[in-house]
Formats: structure tokens, C-alpha cells, sequence
């Protein structure tokens, strides 16, 4: 062998010890995780049916708040906060988010708080609809202490994760689940679009070893197979459960996705919500076994709120007419805002709407949205940045009611406005552009242009 190519053999050798070297480093992430159990000390109100009329009865298995921290390089920490509850009111993702900036120094912009939206946890103060009109004043002053409780618990997960962070590895990859159905069709006729996504974003952390930290895995359904009154997370919850017991040792997180008009059907037994939870674990271990992208930094994170205008603002006439009408949302809603009126106040014309970003580098982006998200924005968003390294979450920071499309608002319905019975009235048929270019906004902050690089 010559020596010039003695010399290109060597050097393509020292390439790939170069290049190996570099796939097994941990590289410059450090991370830590931390959960706290949040199951109720005392009998309380469950979210989300109205025709629940006691305090819950039992418990299938146990909630959790659950807290991942990330660092790159020698950034500031982010963490991810996911929690078996219906979730976060404005109010209590305030609370935790301010506690979690004087205590720790995490920025807004750092904290997002995501919630499974399990029908079956604790309401959160203050109550929305249906408990507000259902329950009995003797559970206000327990939905007050399990609210400041769990708001505690949520902030010293925070605190504990921040505490032992070590260094570690990111991936992610994608899968598919088939479980969700869009709902719309079932209630209101087969004929109605049947869009839902089905993607299963999985981010994998690993220890410099190898082995699993975390898993974060996300999906867009409803968490609403159970009814009943014993304390569970409905299909999230067994969905965790069985990632953990595949992988002891790991923290499984559950990321509520674009799932308004999403249910899981059939439904309304505790052997479908268990089957469910192993659907998407199963997704998941199909996407741990497969080749999963490096995830680089540096990490940028923006918060940004946009105003979304109500279609309008009814007369106090109209709304002394509707506290008659045999329509139950009709009648809370006029209950609600007469009690404004009389309390001196206008009635609110828009609604200050949150949306936060994450940019892993060039190989992840994680949009979080407030409030209950129809499929249409999950679809829409990574469409326009990318289906294959853009993760949509809804259910973030404040769950407020229903946030519908244009595709939505023109149907009509429950999600189309009907729900909202904290606000005057739905929202606006600009909506849906509002948030969207809300986004781009936010994202041209981070990467300085809209598109999907």
C-alpha cells in the first residue's frame, strides 16, 4: 500500500472513531426528572360530566404531577411539567409559574405546563362548567385546598428535578396510535369531516449509558373512556403505567395533544381505557426500537399571549331571556355573566390566549397552546413547519374551554362554542388565523423566518 493511501486509510479510521465517539457522548444536554403523587386526601367533585352528583368514590390508580428538566450546553433550564388532572386554570398555572420564577429563576418562557386531561381527577379551582352549577357548597372550600395543594406539589417537583440534573442524550422519532375517533361525526352526523391525528411524537432521554431517563409521548384523544367516580387518569394513565413497567427505571410523561373534537371509541370500561394506555405504549416501544434522530441545541423558548375577539357581546335583555331557556349551557352562561354585570363590570370582549414555543436546534420544534384545541391546528401547524420535527400540545398553561377552527365555528356544536359558558358567547371567525399567525410571529423570534426552517 502506498503511502498516500496508508494516510486516507488512517484518516477515514479517525473519522469514524471521531463520528462513534460523537454517537455515544452524551453531548451537552443535562437532565433530571421528579413526580409527586397528587391522588386526593379527601372525598371531592370530579371534572368534566355533568352527571356526576357526588364526591368521588375510591381510587383506580394513583395521579401525578411529573417534572422533566433539560439543559444544553450552558443555557438556562426548561422544564416540562405534565399532570394527571382536567387542567391547569389560568389562575393555577399563574400561581405555579410566578412560585417557580422567585423560587428558581425559570422564566415564563421556560415553563410549560401541560395537563392529560383526564375526566376522571379533581376539579381546579375555580370551578368551570358543570361543577360550578352542580356542586354543593360544601366541596368549594375542598376544591380551594386540593388546588393549593396541588399547585405546592407542582412546584416542588419543579424544585426536585432541578436539583439532580445529569448529563444525557435526546432523540426523537414518531409513530403511529390508532385510538382516537373525531367525535363530531358520532354526535353530529357521519357526514362531518372524520380528520383526527394520530401521530405519537416520542422524545427519549437517555443516560450516558444508554439507558431511559424519560419518555415524553404525546397523542391527541380525549382522556374520557371512564364516567364512573373512583380517582384514575383514564387511558394517559394506563398508558404510562404500562411504558414504566416496560421500562423500570424511566419516567413516562404524557403530553395532551389537538384533541377538542377527538374521543376514544368504543368506550366507558375500565378493560378499554387499560387497552388504550397499551395501544400507545406498544406505539411507543415501535418507536424506541427504531432509529431515532439526535436531538441538538441550543434550546430557544418563547411565550407569547394573543387577544382572540368573541363573536359578541350579548345585552343583559338577551341574557335575562336565556336564564329561561331549557338549554343547560345557555342557562349557566347567562348565570355567569349577569353575575359580572351586577358586579359592576363589563362583560369581556376577548380573551388573552397563551401560546409557547420550544425549538430544540434544528431538529425539534414543541408548540404548546392553551385551552381545548379541535385536530384542525395540530394538522395546519405542521403542515406548515413540518410534519416530521414539529410536536403540537394543547392543553398548556390554561385550559379555559373550547378553542375551535373555522371549519368548527361553521359547524356549529358543542367544540364550535357551545361549551364555552365562562365566556359571553364563542369566538370570533377569525380565531383560528389569529393563533396561527400568533405562531409564526413567535416562531420568526426564534428562528428569524416562518417558514418551516
Amino acid at each position: 500500500m502506498s503511502a498516500n493511501r496508508r494516510i486516507v486509510v488512517l484518516l477515514a479510521a479517525f473519522t469514524c472513531g471521531l463520528l462513534s465517539a460523537a454517537e455515544s457522548s452524551p453531548g451537552n444536554w443535562q437532565a433530571s426528572t421528579s413526580r409527586n403523587a397528587i391522588t386526593p386526601a379527601e372525598p371531592i367533585w370530579l371534572s368534566g360530566y355533568e352527571e356526576r352528583d357526588h364526591p368521588h368514590e375510591g381510587t383506580l390508580h394513583d395521579l401525578y404531577v411529573k417534572a422533566l428538566a433539560l439543559r444544553e450546553g450552558s443555557g438556562a433550564v426548561s422544564v416540562l411539567v405534565t399532570a394527571d388532572i382536567l387542567g391547569f386554570t389560568r389562575e393555577a398555572g399563574a400561581e405555579v409559574a410566578e412560585s417557580c420564577r422567585q423560587k428558581f429563576g425559570i422564566s415564563r418562557d421556560r415553563l410549560i405546563l401541560n395537563a392529560s386531561h383526564t375526566h376522571s381527577a379533581p376539579v381546579i379551582d375555580p370551578p368551570t362548567w358543570p361543577e360550578h352549577e352542580l356542586m354543593p357548597a360544601s366541596q368549594f372550600p375542598v376544591v380551594k385546598r386540593y388546588t393549593a395543594t396541588l399547585v405546592d406539589k407542582t412546584v416542588e417537583a419543579v424544585g426536585a428535578a432541578l436539583h439532580s440534573m445529569a448529563p444525557a442524550r435526546l432523540r426523537f422519532g414518531q409513530g403511529f396510535a390508532g385510538i382516537g375517533v373525531n367525535r363530531r361525526r358520532a354526535v353530529m352526523g357521519r357526514n362531518l369531516p372524520g380528520q383526527v391525528d394520530q401521530d405519537v411524537p416520542v422524545l427519549a432521554v437517555e443516560r450516558p449509558d444508554g439507558n431511559l431517563l424519560a419518555v415524553v409521548v404525546g397523542y391527541s384523544c380525549h382522556a374520557t373512556v371512564l364516567n364512573t367516580y373512583p380517582i384514575n387518569g383514564d387511558w394517559p394513565g394506563f398508558a404510562q403505567e404500562e411504558i414504566e413497567r416496560l421500562h423500570p427505571q424511566t419516567m413516562a410523561l404524557f403530553v395532551q395533544g389537538c384533541a377538542a373534537d377527538i374521543n376514544p371509541l368504543p368506550r366507558r370500561s375500565v378493560a378499554l381505557a387499560r387497552m388504550y394506555g397499551q395501544i400507545l405504549a406498544a406505539a411507543v416501544d415501535q418507536v424506541l426500537s427504531a432509529k431515532m434522530s439526535s436531538v441538538a441545541g441550543p434550546m430557544q423558548t418563547v411565550f407569547g399571549m394573543v387577544d382572540l375577539p368573541f363573536a359578541e357581546t350579548p345585552a343583559r335583555a338577551q341574557l335575562e331571556r336565556d336564564l329561561k331557556s331549557l338549554e343547560d349551557y345557555r342557562r349557566w352562561r347567562a348565570k355567569r355573566m349577569l353575575a359580572i354585570l351586577d358586579g359592576g363590570k363589563a362583560l369581556p370582549d376577548h380573551y388573552a390566549y397563551p401560546i409557547q414555543i420550544w425549538r430544540f436546534g434544528p431538529s425539534l420544534k414543541l408548540i404548546a397552546l392553551g385551552g381545548e384545541v379541535v385536530s384542525d391546528y395540530c394538522l395546519r401547524l405542521k403542515r406548515q413547519y413540518g410534519f416530521e420535527d414539529t410536536w403540537v400540545a394543547a392543553y398548556s398553561n390554561d385550559v379555559f374551554g373550547y378553542v375551535p377552527s373555522r371549519r368548527v365555528l361553521e359547524e356549529g356544536g358543542y367544540e364550535g362554542g357551545n361549551a364555552n359558558t365562562n365566556s359571553p358567547g364563542p369566538f370570533g371567525a377569525a380565531v383560528e388565523e389569529l393563533i396561527i399567525e400568533k405562531t409564526g410571529d413567535l416562531m420568526r423570534q426564534l428562528t428569524g423566518k416562518g417558514d418551516r426552517r
